[in-house]
């Protein structure tokens, strides 16, 4: 998926973020010249050329204050490790210091959701989340994202999501521009020499064994939220010599992870908050039939979509913002607005104000241009978690979630909307047979999940810890995707697992539930 993270993210952002996701042919794909050749099924290859060259930390245009301390460089890896001899790449690194006076000697390793997310960028959610409290936090960027040589960022595609706002969410004219950004994207990417194939989930894991060794660790832990929970469990099952411990919070499982799967993960989450509502009294009282509401407004606004000129949150000039059912639908698995307003703005757009929802579209028309990768997003969705599957089984899953919703709404996997053509045009190798593998291991293992999680739904954990014999399981009510950031008790949970593996103390959770819900009065 999906920057899906706590902050959101914009229609065409990866859900895991998924921050999700073989590919249909499309007209686009008949023109789209191969890719290059795909790796050998299950080899990751050897390290090698592989080694880290100390250099300068980047210099994000808002400063991250624990850079100021951290050592950097680069991680020079093989950019397709079944080929000796080609091109090598580079992988931003940073290494945080411990908080404490005394450290332990066995650092946490971070891997990002995505994919395409700038690691970077969630260096200050870690450290207030006590990731560096008594360990060296190492972060590096995987490969292809910003900060990276090559970098596999779209402005094109960018500059569509800002654009996208003022149209249809499933519209043709979206899909036609969003098409040709891909396609722009790709070509300049293929004239760089860029090797698309080589970016996707067996090398990415094979960097993070690499960047262990280059750095002589004899042993480390492992945080990775969203995809980099399936990217973590890519690195168990393939390179767990030198693994102590690893922590996954929002799970995307590897071997259930498709685009159809988007749907039950997205209709869990709004159900769960459903749920939450109808537990608490005066939430129950003042919205008594929140899943009836919401399927009246998807309908309503796919019939008869808004077009309005709104304000961006953040000032400036009103942007046009269309708002039907599709983009209802994406700004709520966007946490657009947050769970605890979902009912009061459910209410009020029934009501005839849309405000909420349409200042949290307008909010996409400003895109910060280059910084999210989206080739690596259409790399690891294309050839990971498209194929095998179609455009109607996409249809068939939204169906079974939401029956009698608009199938203009059910044909687009929740925030991938155009995900086959896109791939039909991105043209990857497909490695579904490699990737979806579940990972069986006796390394403690912590799985975190809230329930309140649209893109990644909390039930799916259980079939990953059950294949982890020494795994702990902890659901928290009430948080969304991306748990630890937003919930103490979490963070107090894997700082417990972190000292302790096999023993975490999960007391806090026990007592948790989510917050009262915003009640507007009638």
């Amino acid at each position: 998926m999906p920057k899906h993270s706590i902050r959101g993210a914009t229609a065409a952002t990866a859900l895991v973020c998924l921050a999700a996701f073989g590919p249909v042919p499309s007209s686009s794909a008949a023109a789209a010249p191969p890719s290059a050749a795909p790796h050998p099924a299950g080899q990751p290859g050897a390290a090698g050329s592989s080694r880290f060259v100390p250099g300068p930390c980047p210099k994000p245009p808002e400063p991250i204050e624990a850079l100021s301390d951290a050592q950097c460089g680069y991680l020079e890896v093989p950019e397709n490790r079944s080929r000796p001899g080609g091109r090598t790449i580079k992988l931003a690194v940073a290494r945080i210091p411990a908080a404490s006076d005394k450290p332990a000697a066995d650092p946490v390793v971070f891997m990002a959701g995505g994919p395409g997310a700038d690691t970077f960028d969630d260096i200050p959610f870690l450290v207030d989340s006590g990731l560096n409290k008594d360990r060296e936090l190492i972060v590096m960027a995987q490969r292809g994202n910003r900060y990276d040589q090559p970098n596999l960022a779209c402005p094109e595609v960018d500059r569509f999501n800002g654009q996208a706002v003022g149209l249809g969410y499933d519209a043709q004219q979206a899909e036609r521009i969003m098409l040709k950004a891909v396609t722009d994207c790709r070509t300049r990417l293929m004239a760089d020499g860029v090797d698309l194939s080589a970016y996707n989930s067996t090398e990415n894991a094979a960097d993070f064994a690499d960047l262990r060794k280059a750095l002589d660790i004899p042993r480390w832990n492992v945080y990775g939220y969203s995809y980099g929970s399936n990217l973590a469990l890519t690195y168990l099952r393939l390179h767990p010599e030198g693994i102590r411990a690893v922590a996954i919070d929002s799970i995307a499982p590897s071997q259930f992870v498709t685009l159809p799967w988007t749907w039950g993960s997205t209709a869990e989450g709004i159900r769960n908050i459903f749920a939450a509502c109808a537990a608490q009294p005066a939430c129950k009282d003042r919205y008594p039939d929140l899943p009836r509401l919401l399927t009246e407004q998807v309908r309503e606004l796919e019939a008869r979509p808004l077009t309005l000129n709104v304000t961006p949150p953040d000032g400036g000039k009103p942007v046009k913002t269309v708002l039907d059912g599709g983009a209802l639908l994406n700004l709520i698995v966007a946490f657009t607005p947050r769970p605890k307003d979902m009912p009061a703005a459910l209410e009020e757009l029934s009501k005839g104000n849309p405000e909420r929802f349409a200042q949290a579209r307008a909010a996409g028309s400003v895109q910060k241009v280059g910084e999210f990768a989206h080739g690596l997003t259409n790399s690891i969705a294309c050839s990971e978690w498209a194929p095998g599957y179609s455009e109607s089984d996409v249809l068939k899953a939204g169906q079974k979630a939401y029956p009698g919703w608009p199938d203009t709404v059910l044909a687009q996997p929740p925030q991938l909307p155009f995900q086959y053509p896109v791939c039909g045009i991105w043209n990857v190798p497909d490695r579904a047979s490699v990737q979806r593998v579940p990972t069986s291991s006796s390394v403690p293992a912590l799985v975190i999940s809230g329930t309140f999680d649209v893109k990644t739904g909390a039930s799916w954990a259980r079939g990953v810890a059950r294949n982890l014999s020494n795994s702990t399981s902890v659901q928290v009510p009430g948080i969304g995707h991306w748990v630890v950031p937003q919930s103490p008790c979490a963070q107090s949970v894997l700082a417990s697992f972190f000292a302790h593996p096999t023993a975490p103390d999960t007391r806090c959770v026990d007592d948790l539930e989510p917050q009262p819900f915003t009640i507007i009065p009638k």
